[in-house]
Order: structure tokens, then C-alpha cells, then sequence
């Protein structure tokens, strides 16, 4: 990244750039009535990971527009805004070809589902085998629970193409996904199941979980200044196939069986 700053300061001739942020939002996906929204009851904190699309600067737009590969990545997009060069009279006669690196250039959803029961968190019980009446039972967690997903496959720079699959499924799903979430200790949801005389009831919790497969798209990344002009060229493009697993924050799936 020096050796790409000290190119840029050299090369200092011709054009600058800006940021912004803005978002399309598709409808959202159908939570089923067996799950419940725990955001307000959860005693752990969850930290929030609403995402808004990085938008390209003017500049910067016409710059993903020259290139003939998708470009989506997020950190890409924000070292091209941040990025700043001004305008000199030899800006005509210069040429420069700059190397800014191998990157993971975008991710293209094949398939996006969601497992309602993807871990089990916990098993609330209640006895009503010598009651005449039945019992009352509801979910509370008595222990805390953490439930992690993670990308299928080991690829290069993870992060970032992590970060390209959560935008796609949050656009996708308009879901509280992340990598990671917590239930707590004590948390409840007021939702009281009838256990009959002469049953055991059990409640069963857990926590949901989003699977996206799909594809991810890497490419050697030059910025080219030529004759007043600026463009992106891709070289040595690849695709790998590439999943993930994304647990829906402060959700929890019950399920009654009585016995």
C-alpha cells in the first residue's frame, strides 16, 4: 500500500474523488409464526451489523463503469473515493500503469435459503404427569448461547468476501444476520405452551441461520492514466464457488413435543 501511495503522489496529474452512501432494499422474507423476535428481551447486547451500500463518487463510478468485471468490493470502491489526485498541464502527455493489487471483485448469489433451526440453544421441560389440570410452559434460556456460522470453504482474503456475502443475503433477506450472535442468560419470550395431565411437555430453542451458495469473483486490479484519461483494467480473473452460514440475531425458533 506505501509502494501505491508514493506511485500515486508521483502521478499526481489528473483526477480526484469523493464518497456517499445509499441503499435499495428488497421486500423482506417471511418469518414464520413458530419464531420469535427476541431483540427486546435479549439480556445480551447483540451489536448491530445494518450495512449501507458504499456508494462510488461521481469519478469513481466512471471508473467501475471502464472496467469490463463487476466491481463490488466495498474496501475497492473506498480506496478509489478516498483516493485523490488534481489536475496539472503535462496530465496529457503522462501514461502510468499502476498495480493496485489482487482483489475479491464481487460475489453473485445462486441460492439463498434460510434453516430455521440451524442450532439448538435450548430445552425447556415441564412434568405434568400428576397434575390433573396441565402445566404452563414457556421458553426461558437458562444458559447463555453462542451460535457462530462462517464461510464454507477457505479462500483468499476472507474478510472481505464475507463482507460481499452478508450485503448480498441482508439485501436479499432484509434479515438481522451476522457471522455471530449471543442469546442470553435469562432471556424469555412470552409465549406459554399448555402441557396436558398425564404429559411431559419440552420446548425446544434455536437459533435460525441463513445459507447463501454462490460465487466469487477475484482479479488483479490497474488503474491506467493515459492521455487525460483514467481507467480500471482486470487481469488473470478467477471464480471460486463459495457458501456461507450466517445466524439471525435476537431470533428464536420454538418447537413444542409432548411425550
Amino acid at each position: 500500500m506505501k509502494k501505491f501511495l508514493s506511485i500515486l503522489c508521483c502521478a499526481a496529474a489528473v483526477f480526484c474523488f469523493s464518497t456517499a452512501s445509499a441503499a435499495k432494499e428488497p421486500l423482506p422474507a417471511k418469518v414464520p409464526d413458530y419464531v420469535a423476535d427476541i431483540s427486546k428481551e435479549n439480556t445480551y447486547p447483540n451489536p448491530s451489523h445494518d450495512q449501507s451500500e458504499l456508494v462510488p463518487s461521481g469519478y469513481t463510478k466512471s471508473l467501475l463503469q471502464s472496467s469490463k468485471v463487476a466491481i463490488d468490493n466495498p474496501a475497492l470502491i473506498k480506496l478509489l473515493n478516498e483516493s485523490s489526485l488534481h489536475p496539472s498541464k503535462w496530465s496529457i502527455a503522462y501514461s502510468a500503469r499502476i498495480y493496485l493489487g489482487e482483489w475479491p471483485l464481487s460475489y453473485t448469489s445462486k441460492e439463498t435459503t434460510v434453516n430455521w433451526e440451524y442450532k439448538k440453544i435450548s430445552d425447556n421441560a415441564a412434568d405434568a404427569r400428576g397434575s390433573t389440570g396441565g402445566q404452563k410452559l414457556s421458553y426461558t434460556q437458562e444458559n447463555e448461547a453462542k451460535v457462530t456460522g462462517g464461510l464454507t470453504a477457505n479462500v483468499p482474503k476472507k474478510e472481505e468476501v464475507s463482507q460481499l456475502i452478508m450485503a448480498k443475503a441482508m439485501k436479499k433477506t432484509r434479515l438481522p444476520i451476522s457471522f455471530s450472535t449471543v442469546v442470553g442468560r435469562g432471556t424469555k419470550a412470552d409465549r406459554p405452551y399448555q402441557v396436558d395431565a398425564k404429559h411431559i411437555g419440552h420446548l425446544y430453542g434455536y437459533v435460525p441461520a441463513v445459507n447463501e451458495k454462490g460465487k466469487i469473483t477475484y482479479g488483479e486490479v490497474f488503474l491506467v492514466l493515459k492521455g487525460g484519461k483514467a481507467f480500471l483494467e482486470v487481469k488473470n480473473v478467477m471464480e471460486q464457488g463459495i457458501g456461507a452460514w450466517m445466524p439471525i440475531q435476537d431470533h428464536v425458533s420454538l418447537r413444542y413435543l409432548a411425550k
